[in-house]
């Protein structure tokens, strides 16, 4: 028998950053257990609104199979005694089997002979199964703070109402966290206030719209970005996308009613970062910009009520963000009143690591890197130092310290404020750049000397006291520092050399730094985040490794080699030269010898080694050359032509020759062969 099948869990609101992953937890979770039970379903699907969590499965399968199960018992040398009598081992084997020793089978094969019982075990049905799987679904959730309510025994994320388990029309009942499942849901809180009785299980998410609440998570998203698209043809406005803000908000509302509010044109004098981040972050809001992205004294907003006086709303939500604008405004008044550089001495006050000392402390450390690293790159050494150095005055400001997240942005606005260089101001803001994987990288080379310096300061510092990220806790965000500078040394194409940057940098900490080997570990450190910023970008992990085998110093010099073997791995002689080349290196790693003398070709006897030397010969001054040159794929390219040599030579050419003189020559050859192979990578990874 099968049949749809729903399952919805009504409780308090839940909380709207939690509420996608919990439902996909939930759906995850309790696939798992169907699965494990081997009862079939067409589909599995997962529904969400801010009161319930719902599961709906189409054809479930109601009984599981009967399956046919045995049972192997001792040998029958070991069963019985030699008056035929069944042996203490038998008897057991048998109670546990449920059945008398006389109803035992046997088991021959040509090993011998066995006690065996053949039964039949008849599968359970969904009434015997589903407390149990709803009960394992819902322990596995990702709830870091359960809670109790009333005097009930049971936790939850928040407190539970009403539990639906439905297998077509007829309810299966259970018993899960204090609730007996019935057929009652809740409606919208405001605009139908009682219980909401559902019919059947294909019958659920219509039967809710009808008490005001859309219940598929993504049908309620849809119609709000349909909403906001239709509102902004009107206003010719744009909102820009926000997948997490989006989110939120569909977590918020059971019945999306998209409005429009607006504030005094005064408040646009304010940074409008300031302002779109208190109408996001504190009020949910999605600001309205024109279509040169400048904010609009206008913003969007999405009520849960259908109201017979959407004025009203609007009013209600216009005086609620007044006031939070309002703030905005008075606190960048009130910055702009003094300099960022004054504000150098506040941050002495602030410690950034207490063994590394105060932000003071960390902005001439950056101040003095970002100048080092900008002579390497031939930017203006003057400006970068004193980006560096008001790097992280803003976070002294009132506007920052209650809108935290956009420190950066406003020292921009702050130093053009102060007659500062327009490029020190950009690199202010630049400075934090990339703050996550596939974000905008700095443009100035000043801002790239800066964001380089502060990331390499962290790093340095950080591993310089032996606290190194572990497993998923790295409370300094090393990984996202060193993802980023990799990024940037590549994208802006900067040959600067890791070990460099992180020796000048240890030289700033003083006598603050305990780890005597910072320097090795801050390079091992940068030379394993290649591997998931490669893979991010679909390189093989072996391609990765063949390069991390010659441990390049510079992000740059890694590019280069990874994708000169990316594409030697494409040619049609790679798979054969990475072969022959581990076999190099395996001769080569026996024999322990790590240098070999010139290749004497008076002792060359095989054709097969003096066609080798020759092509050898031929090539290996322009290969080489494009070495020397960073020209890494032109140079593996050119090796591929060595194939049909090397093949034969391993062929028909004896390496560990009886004659030492030749032996040591053949030894010689290969050694001369890894050497070039092994320049740019490690190809036997391959």
């Amino acid at each position: 028998m099968k049949d749809n099948f729903l399952i919805e869990l009504g409780t308090e609101e839940l909380p709207p950053k939690a509420l996608k992953k919990l439902a996909v937890s939930f759906k995850d979770g309790f696939e798992a257990q169907l699965k494990q039970a081997e009862l079939s379903f067409d589909n599995i699907e997962w529904l969400a609104a801010p009161r319930r969590l719902a599961i709906r499965v189409t054809n479930l399968e109601f009984n599981q199979a009967d399956k046919s199960v045995e049972k192997r018992g001792p040998a029958t040398s070991a069963a019985f005694d030699a008056d035929g009598n069944a042996t203490k081992a038998a008897l057991g084997w048998a109670r546990g089997c449920g059945i008398d020793i006389s109803e035992a089978t046997r088991l021959s094969t040509d090993k011998g002979e066995w006690l065996l019982h053949k039964a039949v075990v008849p599968g359970k049905t969904l009434n015997d199964l589903l407390e149990g799987f709803v009960k394992a679904a819902l322990k596995q959730l990702p709830i870091p703070k359960p809670m109790r309510w009333g005097s009930s025994d049971s936790e939850f994320i928040r407190p539970v109402h009403t539990l639906i388990t439905m297998f077509g029309n007829k309810v299966i009942p259970i018993e899960v966290l204090g609730l007996t499942s019935s057929n009652q849901s809740q409606g919208h809180r405001f605009h139908h206030r009682g219980k909401v009785t559902i019919t059947n299980a294909d019958s659920y998410v219509e039967e809710l719209k009808q008490a005001y609440v859309m219940v598929d998570f993504n049908e309620r998203q849809t119609a709000i970005k349909t909403q906001i698209a239709q509102i902004c043809e009107v206003n010719n406005a744009v909102v820009k996308d926000d997948v997490d803000l989006l989110d939120e908000v569909t977590s918020l509302v059971e019945w999306p009613v998209a409005l429009v509010g607006t504030f005094e044109n005064k408040f646009l004098e304010v940074p409008q970062e300031a302002l779109i981040y208190t109408m996001k972050d504190d009020q949910k809001y999605f600001p309205m910009l024109d279509e040169n992205g400048s904010l609009l004294p206008k913003f969007l907003f999405i009520s849960n009520i259908e109201s017979k006086q959407p004025s009203a709303v609007i009013e209600g939500n216009e005086k609620v963000i007044r006031p939070r604008l309002a703030d905005a405004e008075f606190f960048y008044n009130t910055d702009k009143k003094k300099t960022l550089e004054s504000r150098l001495s506040s941050l002495e006050s602030v410690l950034f690591q207490k063994q590394l000392g105060t932000l003071k402390e960390k902005s001439e450390r950056i101040s003095e890197l970002a100048g080092y690293i900008a002579t390497q790159i031939n930017a203006n050494t003057d400006h970068a130092k004193r980006a560096g150095l008001l790097a992280k005055t803003d976070l002294m400001t009132e506007v920052v310290m209650e809108f935290t997240d956009i420190q950066g942005v406003m020292g921009k606005y702050y130093a053009l404020n102060d007659g500062e260089s327009p490029v020190v101001a950009d690199a202010l803001y630049q400075q934090y750049l990339p703050r996550f994987a596939g974000d905008e990288l700095p443009t100035s080379l000043e801002a790239c000397a800066v964001a380089l310096a502060d990331k390499f300061d962290t790093l340095v510092g950080i591993f310089g006291i032996g606290q190194f990220p572990k497993g998923d806790k790295d409370p300094f965000a090393l990984r996202r520092a060193a993802i980023g500078i990799i990024r940037i040394m590549i994208e802006k194409e900067l040959v600067l050399d890791f070990k460099d940057l992180a020796t000048f940098s240890s030289t700033l900490f003083g006598n603050k730094l305990t780890n005597t080997n910072v320097i090795n570990d801050v390079f091992d450190f940068m030379l394993g985040r290649f591997e998931a910023h490669y893979r991010d970008h679909g390189v093989t992990v072996e391609v990765i490794r063949a390069v991390e085998v010659k441990k390049p110093t510079s992000a740059l010099d890694f590019d280069k080699r990874l994708k000169a073997v990316v594409e030697f791995s494409k040619l049609p002689e790679a798979k054969a030269l990475a072969a022959a080349n581990k076999r190099v290196n395996n001769i080569l790693n026996k024999n322990a010898k790590t240098s070999f003398d010139a290749i004497n070709e008076t002792l060359l006897s095989e054709d097969a080694e003096k066609q080798l030397v020759s092509k050898i010969t031929a090539i290996a001054p322009g290969v080489e050359a494009d070495f020397t040159n960073g020209d890494y794929s032109k140079g593996l390219t050119a090796l591929a032509a060595l194939q049909t040599e090397i093949d034969s030579f391993f062929e028909n050419v004896m390496v560990n020759d009886e004659n030492e003189a030749i032996k040591n020559n053949r030894y010689a050859i290969l050694g001369r062969l890894q050497s070039l192979f092994m320049h740019t990578a490690d190809i036997s990874v391959l």
